[in-house]
C-alpha cells in the first residue's frame, strides 16, 4: 500500500489597514478580554492558521453578551471589520470558510446589526470598475447566496436596497468582460483568465435569478416598465450572444445555454408553452407572429431557421437541465419536447466529431435518458409507447451505444454505459406490471450481445446491466459455457478487468438468486460448479499470462462473495495435488492451492495456524510449494507465509520455519523479477514481525496477574519476543554464510537486499523497545564480509553493500583495528590506478567508507601528507569533510604527478597508471560532502581550483586520442612498415603532446623487433622500438591500441563528470565580491 504524501494546506493570513487597527485599539481593553481586543491580537498574528485558531474563538465570547450588546459601538465596529475582513479574503483561503461558520453562530439580537455591516459592505464591493477585479466581487457575491445563513439573510435584505445595484453590476461586468476579451484577441494567457471571469459572471446571474424567483413574487418585476425586468432582457440579451459566439471557451457556450432557458422560463408566460417554444427553436420552425416581442428583440439570432450545430446542442442541455421533467409539470408540450430533443441529439451525433464537442453529447444524452425516466413516472401512455425498447427513437440510441461503447475516450465510455443502463430501465418502466424477465426485448440484446466476439469490450459492461435486469440464471440458459468462454479471455490483460467485472456482477446475482430460490445450504454445490470449478481447473492447467490476472482480477472478487468457497477449492485441489504437481510452465494442483491460500490470507478469508492446526494444509505441502520448480509457486508459497490482512498478526513458529526453509533454497534465482518479489515479501514479513512485536511489548507492560491466569493457555508475550529474535539471528546468520567470495551475483543481491531491509525496519528511535537490533549482530568477519562485496564486477551489489555498512557504520568502523584499516586504505589507493575499470569503482566505494573513520587521517594518511595540528583543533569540523579533504588531496598530488608523466608518455600511462580512476574517487568523494554546510572554506576553495586545473591537464593529455579520426583511437604501432607509413599522416594532423618519440615516428610490434634492433644495437636499447613497458618491479607489460583508447576515453568521460559535478554540488560565486561560493563560471566556463 502506497501512502500519498499529506498536502500541507497553504492559509494566507489577512491584514487590517492601520485605520481598522486604530478603532479596535480605542476599544480594546488590556485588563480584560473583549471581542475588539480578540479581533486586534488575531490582525497581529502572521501564521493564517493561528488565525483560523483565534477566529474559532469569536463566538463563545459573542454568546455571552447580552441583549444590550445589539447597541453597543465597540460591537457595530467588529461587525464592520469582520464584514471588511470577510470580502477581502479570497474564495479559495480557508479563512473564508471558518469565519462563514463563526458567523453562522451569531445569536438573533445581534444579527440585524451584522446584516447592516454586510450590507454595507457588499455596496462598496460593487462600486468595483476595474474589469480584472470583478472576479473577487463576484466570487463573494456567490458566497452570499450559498450555504452562509448571514449571506441568506443578507440577500433577503439586499433584494430591497441592493437589489438594482448588484443586477447593474452583473450587466456592467458581463459586457466589460466581453469587451476585455475582444480588445485581447491574440493574448491567449489573458483570453483565458478573462473567459474563466465571464464564466463565473455567468453562473452569479443564474444563482441570483433563481434567488429572485424564490424571494420575489413575479407580479412585482413582471412588466416592461420594471428595472428588474429591464435589467433580465439585458442579461438575456448577453448570454444569447455568448451562446452564438463560437471564439469562446465551451464551458462558456455551454453555461450560457443554461442561462438562456432559466432566464426565458422565469420571464415566459404562460410557462404552459414554453416547451413549444424550445422544440420551435432546436427544429427551426419558430414563427415570429407567435412569439413575444422581448423575445424576438433579445433572443432574435435564435429564432433563424438554422443555428450551428454546437448552439441545438447546448440548448438541449439547457433545457433538459433547466426544466422540470418530473411530476408532467409541462403536459403534453413537455413530452412533445422531450422526444423532439432526443431526436435532436442522434442527428447531431453523427455530425460532431471534435472529441470536446463529442463529449458533451455523449453527457447531454445520459441527462436525456434521465429526463425520460423521470418523466416517464407520470407520463401518459403516448409517451410510454413512444419510448418503449421496440420504439425507434431506443433503436437508434441503442445503435449510439453500440457505436461509441469502445470510444477511445473513456468519458465517452463511460456515459455509454450509462446511457444503456438507463434505456433498460426506461424499458422496464414501460411495460411494469408484465414479466421482464421473459420480455422479447431484452432476450433480443442478450443473443445480439452473446453473438458478438468476447474481444469487444463495451459488451462486458452491457452484459452487467442486462445481468442486474433479467438475472444471471436467464443468461446462462442460453448458454451454460459463458462463465468458461470469459475465463479464456483473461489472458489478455487489456480485457481481465472487463471480464472479472462481468463475472463478479454474474455470481453474485447469481447468488442472491439462489439465496432466495433455494434452501441454505442446497444451492453451493450447483454454484461451485459454474463459478468455481472453471477457475480450480485453468489455474492448474492454463498458461502464464491467463492465471496471473484470474488470480489479481477474479480470484479476490470470488472470495468476496463467497468466503466458504474457500473450503471447497483445499478440498478439491489437495485432492489431486500428489498427482499434478505441476511443471516448470504449469502450475499444477500445488500452485493452484498456494495461489489461492495466498489470496485468501491477504484479503482476510483465512488463518493460516487454523487450517494448519485442522490438518486440511500440511507443512510438507507448503515445503512443496516453496521448492517448486514453477517460479511462480514458489512466490504464492512464500506470499502466504508473508501476506496477511493485519499487518499485526503474530508469526507463529511454524511460518518461521517454513521461511528459513525457503532461504535455504531460493536466494540464488536467476529472474531479477522474482528475486524483487522475494526481497518485497520478506520485508513484508519483517514489517509484521516488526509491528506485532511493539504489541506484545505493550501487552507484557500491562498485563495483570489476572489476566496471566485467564492466558496460560496462550504463549507468553516474551517466549514469542524470544522466538522472533531467534529466527531474525538465524536469517542474518544465513545471509552472511551466503555472501562468501565467489558466490554468485543474484544471491548477493537477495542476501544484500534483504538485509538492507531488516536494517532499515528494525532501525526505531532510541528508547523504544526493539526486538532485533541488526548491530548487535556484527563481527569483524562479517564486516570483512559486506568490504569484500565492494569486489564484485556488479556495481549494484556495490551499492548495495555500501548502503548496508552505511547503516552499519558505528559498528563497522568501531571493529577496524589500524593494522587493518591501513590494509584497507592502502588497497583501495591501489586500486584506484588498476587497468580494470571496475577496480576504480571498488576505490571509491571503500574509500567513501574509510572516510567515516576517525583515526584515519593518524593511521593511513600521515605518512603520504603533511599533518595539519590546526585542523584538529577545531572541533567543529566533521570527521567526514576533515577525511574527504585529506582523501581528495592525495589522490589530486597522485594524479597531477601521473599527468605530468603522461606527458612524456601516453603509453606508459596507459599500461602501468591509467589516471581516470583517481578522477572517478575524487568525484565520488565530493557527492558524500554537504557542500551547503562546509566548515573548511579557503580550503576548500583552494582544492577546487586546483581539480579544475588538473581536469584541463588531463583533458589536454588525451585530447590527441579522442578527437583523432582513426575509428579506434590512435596507438603509433602497426605489424609491417607500409602500414606504418600510413600512420604518419595521422601523427600530424594530432600533433601529440609527447616529448618522447613515441609519437614522433611510428613504430613497428614485436614481431619485427628483431631485425630492427639488430640493427640499431650499437645505437640504442630496443625499449622504445617494441611496444612494451617495464613498471617499477620490471615486468614486461604489452601494451596495445585497446589500453590506450580506454584509458583516454575514460580519462575524458571522468574528467566531465568531475566538473559536473563540481557545478551540480558546489555553491557558486556569481559576482567579483567575496562570498561562500566555491566555484565561478570562468573557472568551468573555459572547458567547455
Amino acid at each position: 500500500m502506497v501512502l500519498k504524501k499529506k498536502k500541507e494546506i497553504q492559509v494566507d493570513a489577512f491584514l487590517l489597514d492601520h485605520h481598522q487597527v486604530e478603532k479596535l485599539q480605542r476599544f480594546s481593553k488590556d485588563e480584560e478580554q473583549n471581542l475588539a481586543s480578540l479581533l486586534l491580537h488575531c490582525a497581529q498574528l502572521r501564521n493564517g492558521i493561528q488565525q483560523i485558531q483565534c477566529i474559532k474563538q469569536i463566538m463563545p465570547l459573542v454568546k455571552q453578551m447580552d441583549h444590550s450588546a445589539a447597541d453597543d459601538p465597540m460591537v457595530k465596529a467588529c461587525l464592520d471589520i469582520l464584514g471588511e475582513t470577510y470580502f477581502s479574503l479570497g474564495a479559495k483561503n480557508p479563512l473564508k470558510k471558518v469565519l462563514e461558520s463563526s458567523l453562522n453562530g451569531l445569536p438573533g439580537h445581534l444579527m440585524m446589526s451584522a446584516v447592516q455591516s454586510f450590507v454595507c459592505c457588499l455596496g462598496e464591493e460593487l462600486k468595483t470598475t476595474d474589469v480584472y477585479l470583478y472576479r473577487k466581487v463576484l466570487d463573494n457575491l456567490a458566497s452570499c447566496m450559498e450555504d452562509f445563513s448571514l449571506g441568506t439573510v443578507t440577500s433577503n435584505v439586499f433584494w430591497l436596497n441592493l437589489l438594482s445595484t448588484v443586477l447593474q453590476f452583473l450587466q456592467k461586468s458581463l459586457l466589460g468582460i466581453q469587451e476585455e476579451n475582444r480588445q485581447n484577441h491574440g493574448n491567449r494567457i489573458v483570453q483565458t483568465q478573462l473567459m474563466h471571469d465571464l464564466l463565473i459572471a455567468i453562473k452569479v446571474s443564474m444563482m441570483l435569478i433563481q434567488k429572485l424567483q424564490e424571494n420575489i413574487q413575479g407580479s412585482l418585476w413582471k412588466h416592461s416598465e420594471s428595472f428588474v425586468w429591464r435589467s433580465m432582457c439585458s442579461l438575456l440579451k448577453s448570454s444569447t450572444s455568448f451562446l452564438m459566439d463560437a471564439t469562446l471557451l465551451q464551458t462558456v457556450q455551454t453555461t450560457s445555454g443554461l442561462a438562456v432557458i432559466l432566464f426565458t422560463r422565469a420571464m415566459y408566460e404562460p410557462v404552459e408553452e414554453l416547451p413549444s417554444l424550445i422544440s420551435d427553436l432546436l427544429l427551426g420552425t419558430v414563427e415570429h407572429s407567435g412569439v413575444p416581442a422581448w423575445f424576438l428583440r433579445n433572443c432574435g439570432v435564435l429564432c433563424t431557421a438554422q443555428l450551428p450545430d454546437s448552439v441545438r446542442l447546448f440548448l438541449c442541455h439547457g433545457a433538459l437541465a433547466m426544466l422540470d421533467w418530473k411530476n408532467g409539470s409541462m403536459g403534453e408540450n413537455g413530452e412533445k419536447l422531450l422526444l423532439d430533443i432526443a431526436a435532436v441529439l442522434l442527428s447531431l451525433s453523427s455530425e460532431l466529431k471534435e472529441s470536446s464537442v463529442a463529449t458533451s453529447l455523449s453527457r447531454i444524452l445520459a441527462i436525456w435518458t434521465n429526463s425520460a425516466l423521470a418523466a416517464l413516472v407520470s407520463g401518459s401512455p403516448d409517451l410510454k409507447i413512444k419510448l418503449n425498447g421496440n420504439s425507434d427513437i431506443i433503436g437508434k440510441l441503442l445503435e449510439y451505444v453500440y457505436t461509441h461503447w469502445d470510444h477511445p475516450l473513456d468519458a465517452i465510455r463511460h456515459q455509454t454505459k450509462l446511457i444503456f443502463k438507463n434505456l433498460l430501465q426506461i424499458h422496464q418502466t414501460t411495460i411494469a406490471g408484465s414479466n421482464g424477465k421473459s420480455d422479447p426485448f431484452f432476450a433480443r440484446l442478450i443473443k445480439h450481445l452473446l453473438s458478438l466476439d468476447w474481444h469487444v469490450k463495451g459488451k462486458y459492461a452491457s452484459l452487467g446491466c442486462l445481468v442486474d435486469c433479467v438475472g444471471t440464471e436467464n443468461i446462462l440458459q442460453l448458454d451454460r459455457t459463458i462463465p468458461v468462454q470469459i475465463l479464456d479471455v483473461m489472458s489478455d490483460q487489456s480485457l481481465a478487468p472487463y471480464a472479472s467485472d462481468l463475472l463478479e456482477t454474474m455470481f453474485t446475482n447469481h447468488k442472491a438468486h439462489f439465496t432466495l430460490s433455494f434452501q441454505e445450504g442446497s444451492w453451493i454445490d450447483q454454484w461451485h460448479n459454474i463459478w468455481v470449478s472453471p477457475l480450480l481447473e485453468i489455474l492448474c492447467e492454463g498458461n502464464h499470462d491467463q492465471t496471473t490476472y484470474i488470480i489479481d482480477y477474479y480470484l479476490p472478487k470470488l472470495l468476496k462473495c463467497n468466503p466458504g468457497s474457500l473450503s471447497y477449492m483445499i478440498k478439491i485441489l489437495q485432492a489431486s495435488a500428489d498427482a499434478n504437481l505441476g511443471s516448470s510452465t504449469t502450475r499444477g494442483a500445488l500452485g493452484a492451492l498456494m495461489a489461492c491460500l495466498r489470496t485468501a490470507r491477504a484479503h482476510g478469508h483465512l488463518e493460516l495456524s487454523n487450517i494448519m492446526s485442522d490438518g486440511l494444509v500440511s507443512t510438507e505441502c507448503i515445503k512443496q510449494g516453496l521448492v517448486h520448480q514453477h517460479s511462480q509457486v514458489c512466490m504464492d508459497a512464500l506470499g502466504l507465509l508473508c501476506e496477511t490482512h493485519r499487518t499485526t498478526e503474530i508469526v507463529s513458529l511454524e511460518e518461521m520455519q517454513l521461511i528459513q526453509f525457503f532461504m535455504m533454497y531460493n536466494l540464488n534465482n536467476q529472474s531479477p523479477s522474482v528475486r524483487q518479489q522475494i526481497v518485497s515479501l520478506l520485508r513484508k514479513l519483517f514489517c509484521r514481525i516488526q509491528e506485532s512485536s511493539q504489541v506484545l511489548y505493550k501487552l507484557e507492560q500491562n498485563k495483570t496477574k489476572q489476566e496471566l491466569a485467564e492466558n496460560s493457555t496462550k504463549m507468553p508475550p516474551l517466549r514469542i519476543l524470544q522466538q522472533y529474535k531467534d529466527f531474525m539471528s538465524s536469517v542474518c546468520a544465513r545471509l552472511f554464510e551466503v555472501l562468501f567470495p565467489g558466490s554468485s551475483h543474484p544471491t548477493r543481491f537477495s542476501a544484500l537486499s534483504i538485509l538492507e531491509s531488516i536494517a532499515e525496519i528494525f532501525s526505531v528511535p532510541k528508547g523504544q523497545a526493539q526486538v532485533f537490533h541488526l548491530d548487535q549482530e556484527i563481527d569483524s568477519a562479517r564486516v570483512q564480509t559486506l568490504i569484500q562485496c565492494f569486489a564484485s564486477t556488479f556495481e549494484e551489489v556495490k551499492i548495495l553493500a555500501f548502503r548496508l555498512l552505511m547503516k552499519l557504520r558505528d559498528v563497522a568502523l568501531n571493529l577496524q583495528d589500524s593494522e587493518n584499516l591501513d590494509l584497507l586504505f592502502q588497497a583501495a589507493i591501489d586500486l584506484s590506478t588498476s587497468t580494470k575499470p571496475y577496480d576504480c569503482v571498488t576505490a571509491s566505494y571503500l574509500l567513501n567508507f574509510l572516510v567515516y573513520h576517525k583515526g584515519l587521517q593518524h593511521i593511513c594518511l600521515g605518512k603520504w601528507l603533511e599533518h595539519n595540528p590546526q585542523m584538529d583543533e577545531n572541533t567543529s569540523v566533521s570527521t567526514v569533510e576533515k577525511n574527504t579533504l585529506a582523501v581528495i588531496k592525495l589522490l589530486l598530488v597522485n594524479v597531477e604527478e601521473e599527468i605530468f608523466q603522461a606527458k612524456k608518455s601516453l603509453l606508459q600511462a596507459a599500461a602501468l597508471f591509467p589516471m581516470y580512476g583517481r578522477v572517478h574517487c575524487i568525484t565520488g568523494a565530493l557527492q558524500q560532502l554537504p557542500f551547503n554546510n562546509l566548515t573548511l572554506v579557503s580550503e576548500w576553495k583552494e582544492m577546487v581550483s586546483r581539480l579544475i586545473l588538473m581536469s584541463y591537464g588531463l583533458s589536454a593529455v588525451v585530447s590527441p586520442v579522442v578527437q583523432s579520426s582513426s575509428p579506434e583511437g590512435l596507438i603509433p604501432m602497426d605489424s609491417d612498415p607500409e602500414s606504418a607509413d600510413r600512420l604518419q599522416m595521422i601523427l600530424q594532423e594530432i600533433q601529440p603532446q609527447d616529448t618522447n618519440d613515441y609519437f614522433m615516428q611510428t613504430k613497428i610490434l614485436k614481431e619485427h623487433c628483431k631485425e630492427e634492433s639488430e640493427k640499431l644495437a650499437d645505437q640504442r636499447p630496443m625499449k622504445n622500438i617494441c611496444m612494451e613497458m617495464r613498471g617499477k618491479d620490471r615486468q614486461v607489460c604489452d601494451v596495445t591500441a585497446q589500453m590506450v583508447l580506454v584509458c583516454c576515453w575514460r580519462s575524458m568521460k571522468e574528467v566531465s563528470l568531475l566538473l559536473g559535478t563540481l557545478c551540480k554540488l558546489l555553491p557558486s560565486q556569481t559576482t567579483s565580491e567575496p562570498s561562500d561560493g566555491l566555484i565561478t563560471v570562468e573557472q568551468v566556463g573555459k572547458y567547455f
